[in-house]
C-alpha cells in the first residue's frame, strides 16, 4: 500500500495535470487508506472548489477540523465553501469563531476580510482591511478596499481618505478615482478634475480604465456645472463600454415581448397555491428610480430586513425550470414558456429560504433587485401573499440616470441611447402589462412624490406593507445598515430633488430618446 505522502503527491500531480477526475479518485483512496491524515482532506476540499462542488468542500473540511479542531485556515476555508454553497447562515456561524484573529500577513488579512465582504459582515472586514493597511502602508488596493467598506458602511469621510492614500500611491488607479468622484458633490473650489484629466491621460491604452476615468470626469464636471464637457466625457465613457460588450438588445425586447404574450390575466388568475408566505416586499422597476430609497425605507423598520439585490428569485426560476424538461432552458423564450409549468409552490419556498439575510430572522426582507419587474407575474403566482412595489420616475430622467451611471456586469442596454430608449419603452408596456392584468398585485410609487412629499407617500408605503409607522422610517438615513448598491452614497442623506428635471441639462444630447420614447405613446 502506498503512503500517505505518496498518494498526496500523486493527487497534486494529476490536478497539475488537469487531470481532476483522476485526481479525485486518487484523492478518494488517500483518505480511505489515510484518514487521519490532514493534507488529504485539505487536498480533497481544494479538488472540490475546482469542480464546483462546495458542499463536498465543506464535508471535507469538517474531516480535517476533526483532526485539528479550531485551526484558523481550515475554520477560513469553511467559510469559504459554505459562502459559495450558499449557506450564508453557517458561514456567517463559522465567521463568529474568529472574531479575536489578527493576521501577521497583510495578503491573508485583506483576504478574510474579503471573504466576510461577500458574507456582507462589512464591520468585521473594516477592520481586517485596516490591519492589511498597517502591514503593507505602500499597498494602494489594501486603501482601495478599505475605502469600499467605508462607503458600503457610510463613513465617507474615512472612504475619501483611503482613497486619497490609494490614489497617492497609484495615480492611475481608475476605480479610486470613479469611488472618489461618487462620495459628495463636488464644488467649483473643491474638486478633483485636474487629477482626473492626468489620470485620463495616463490609461489612455487602457480602455477599462480610461471609461471609468470618464465617468468620474462626467460626474464632477456636472456637479461643477460643465455641463458640455460632461456630456462629452460621458460619451466617450459609455462608447468604450459598449464597445467592449457582446450584447445583443433585440434579444432583451423580445424576452420582454415574450413575457407579456404569455403572461395573460387567465393565466395569472388560475388557481394557484403558491408558496403562502408575507415574508419577502419585492421592489422593482428600472435602475436609478428610487428602489433604494425604498428599500431603505422598509429596512429602517424593525420588523424589516434588507436582502440587497437578490438574484435568488431568477436564479431559483432557472433551477425550476430545468426540473420540468431536465435541461437548461435553451435561450430566454423557451424559459419564459417552460415557466408556465414550474411547480409555483417549490418556487416560492426555496426563493424565500435562500433569499431570506443570515442572522436573527425577521417578518419582512427587501428585496431590491430592479430586474424583478421581469418575473412579476411569477412572483404573484409562486409568493401570493408577497408585496410587490413598483418605482416609476419621469422616462427622460430615468433614461439619463442610467446612461451616466457606470454598472458593473448588469443593464448593458444602458450604454447607448439608442439602445437604452428601445429597451425603456419595452420595460414599459411590460410594467403597463403587469398593471392591467394584476392590477390589485402592486403598489406604485412615484419618484418624484416620494422626492417632493415624502412623508404620506412613505405612510401610504407602509400601510400597503402591513406595517406600522414608525419615525426610523420617516429617518432612513440614519440606517447604519450597509448599503452596497449605486446609490449607497446618496441614501446617506436625507431625501433630495436637485436630480428632478437634471436631463434638462443635456435636452440637445438626449434628443435621439426623446424621439424614440414620443413615437412609442
Amino acid at each position: 500500500m502506498s503512503t500517505a505522502q505518496e498518494l498526496e503527491n500523486e493527487v497534486r500531480r494529476l490536478a497539475q495535470a488537469g487531470q481532476l477526475q483522476e485526481a479525485a479518485e486518487t484523492c478518494d483512496r488517500l483518505n480511505q487508506q489515510h484518514p487521519d491524515f490532514l493534507p488529504g482532506w485539505v487536498t480533497a476540499s481544494d479538488l472540490a472548489l475546482k469542480v464546483n462542488e462546495p458542499l463536498i468542500s465543506v464535508r471535507a473540511i469538517d474531516q480535517a477540523l476533526r483532526l485539528a479542531p479550531g485551526r484558523q485556515e481550515l475554520l477560513i476555508r469553511r467559510i469559504d465553501s459554505l459562502g459559495r454553497a450558499g449557506e450564508i447562515q453557517a458561514a456567517v456561524d463559522t465567521a463568529s469563531l474568529l472574531e479575536d484573529i489578527v493576521f501577521q500577513s497583510a495578503p491573508a488579512a485583506s483576504s478574510f476580510a474579503l471573504l466576510l465582504n461577500r458574507l456582507r459582515l462589512h464591520e468585521q472586514a473594516r477592520r481586517h482591511f485596516e490591519r492589511a493597511c498597517e502591514l503593507e502602508p505602500e499597498e494602494g488596493q489594501h486603501f482601495y478596499n478599505l475605502a469600499s467598506v467605508e462607503r458600503f458602511l457610510g463613513n465617507l469621510n474615512g472612504a475619501e481618505q483611503a482613497l486619497e492614500r490609494c490614489i497617492e500611491l497609484r495615480p492611475a488607479d481608475a476605480d479610486a478615482h470613479l469611488m472618489r468622484s461618487g462620495l459628495r458633490t463636488q464644488t467649483t473650489e473643491r474638486n478633483n478634475v485636474q487629477s482626473l484629466l492626468k489620470a485620463h491621460a495616463l490609461t489612455r491604452e487602457l480602455p477599462r480604465d480610461r471609461l471609468r476615468v470618464c465617468y468620474g470626469l462626467a460626474k464632477e464636471l456636472e456637479d461643477i456645472g460643465d455641463y458640455e464637457r460632461a456630456f462629452e466625457y460621458l460619451q466617450e465613457g459609455s462608447r468604450l463600454r459598449r464597445d467592449g460588450m457582446q450584447y445583443t438588445p433585440a434579444n432583451d425586447l423580445l424576452s420582454m415581448q415574450a413575457i407579456r404574450k404569455s403572461f395573460t390575466r387567465e393565466v395569472l388568475e388560475r388557481k394557484s397555491l403558491g408558496y403562502v408566505s408575507a415574508e419577502p416586499i419585492f421592489v422593482i422597476g428600472m435602475p436609478r428610480t428610487g428602489t433604494t430609497l425604498v428599500e431603505r425605507i422598509l429596512s429602517s423598520h424593525s420588523v424589516v430586513r434588507s436582502a440587497g439585490e437578490s438574484q435568488a428569485f431568477a436564479v431559483e426560476l432557472v433551477r425550476q425550470c430545468e426540473i420540468v424538461n431536465e435541461r437548461p432552458p435553451a435561450n430566454a423564450g423557451e424559459l419564459v414558456t417552460r415557466s408556465l409549468d414550474v411547480d409555483f409552490t417549490a418556487l416560492g419556498e426555496n426563493y424565500v429560504n435562500t433569499a431570506r439575510p443570515a442572522g436573527d430572522r425577521t417578518a419582512h426582507f427587501v428585496d431590491k433587485m430592479p430586474l424583478n419587474f421581469l418575473y412579476a407575474g411569477l412572483i404573484h403566482l409562486a409568493l401570493p401573499k408577497a408585496k410587490i412595489i413598483l418605482l416609476e420616475r419621469d422616462p427622460m430622467d430615468t433614461c439619463y440616470a442610467v446612461y451616466k451611471t457606470l454598472f458593473e456586469g448588469a443593464f448593458p442596454y444602458s450604454y447607448d441611447l439608442v439602445e437604452l430608449a428601445n429597451y425603456f419603452v419595452e420595460y414599459r408596456k411590460l410594467v403597463n402589462h403587469w398593471q392591467n392584468v394584476m392590477p390589485a398585485a402592486m403598489h406604485v410609487v412615484r419618484y418624484e412624490e416620494i422626492a417632493t412629499n415624502p412623508q404620506p407617500i412613505i405612510e401610504g408605503l407602509l400601510q400597503y406593507c402591513s406595517l406600522s409607522f414608525e419615525q426610523g422610517c420617516r429617518d432612513f438615513f440614519d440606517n447604519p445598515v450597509a448599503s452596497t448598491t449605486a446609490s449607497a452614497v446618496q441614501v446617506r442623506s436625507d431625501i433630495f430633488t436637485s436630480s428632478i428635471g437634471k436631463w434638462r441639462n443635456y435636452a440637445d444630447q438626449l434628443a435621439p430618446v426623446g424621439e424614440i420614447l414620443e413615437s412609442a405613446e
